[in-house]
């Protein structure tokens, strides 16, 4: 059974940092593509962050694009986001997804998900 665990989210002032973990089991890991969403309350669910199955393709939403920074560990499969110089706007509940085939910027191009990490920046 595929299980993605979400942890490291919290309250953090504007211009901060966090680093979000997925801890994943029930599949293979270095044969999935991993990514990153989130959600903001009223808001539909935006892309983040992705890396491919093999660790050589990443991917990043515009709005986070030289802030965060997606990366894999193979030994602990787990996948994380660095998230930097948060701003306001990067208040959301943090997603992480896996998809063994498809490597995208749509959520409904991945399969399988974690129940979401709360991420607040507020002053």
């Amino acid at each position: 059974q595929v299980q993605l665990v979400e942890s490291g989210g919290g309250l953090v002032q504007p211009g901060g940092s966090l680093r979000l973990s997925c801890a994943t089991s029930g599949f293979t890991f270095n044969q999935y593509n991993m990514a990153w969403f989130r959600q903001a309350s009223g808001k539909e669910r935006e892309f983040v962050a992705a890396v491919s199955r093999d660790s050589t393709g990443f991917m990043y939403g515009d709005s986070v694009k030289d802030r965060f920074t997606i990366s894999t560990d193979n030994a602990e499969n787990t996948v994380y986001l660095h998230l930097n110089s948060l701003k306001l706007e990067d208040t959301a509940v943090y997603y992480c997804a896996a998809d063994q085939y498809r490597f995208r910027k749509k959520a409904s191009q991945y399969g399988h998900w974690g129940q979401g990490a709360q991420v607040t920046v507020s002053s």
